[in-house]
């Protein structure tokens, strides 16, 4: 299993919103960064995810999970564009924010400390063990 990060401004689609479309899941659509689309291409059924709030919040607030593989993304008719679907799987006991995942020692070569504007991420089994404890969930 690989695991992700997703980020997402809460006003334009926030944890609820992926909340209320069970497990039917959403489209991770509009990602427009040739990086971030290529880690969609990655991704596998059943690996996990965060749900980062950006601007904000900054911090972590939810566990995902992919239900669908690459796909052309339906916001646009351009080829380049490929997306995943993704699942809300639960809620974190306690957010946490990028200032603590910064803080964290452990934590200091996570992408999102070194590269906070990429839309979708990977992250490795160490950080996501180091998060969900944080986070008070079991990983």
């Amino acid at each position: 299993m690989q695991y992700w990060l997703f980020k997402s401004e809460p006003n334009a689609w926030g944890w609820d919103d992926q909340v209320k479309k069970a497990d039917a899941g959403e489209e991770w659509d509009g990602v427009r960064n040739y990086q971030a689309r290529n880690f969609m291409r990655q991704m596998k059924l059943g690996d996990r995810g965060f749900f980062y709030h950006s601007v904000n919040e900054k911090r972590i607030v939810g566990i995902v999970e992919i239900c669908a593989e690459i796909h052309p993304d339906s916001t646009t008719d351009d080829p380049r564009w490929e997306c995943v679907d993704i699942k809300a799987v639960k809620s974190v006991e306690r957010p946490v924010t990028l200032d603590e995942i910064k803080a964290e020692p452990r934590l200091s070569y996570m992408i999102l400390v070194k590269n906070s504007r990429l839309s979708v991420q990977p992250v490795t089994a160490e950080e996501w063990r180091i998060v969900c404890a944080m986070a008070g969930v079991t990983p």
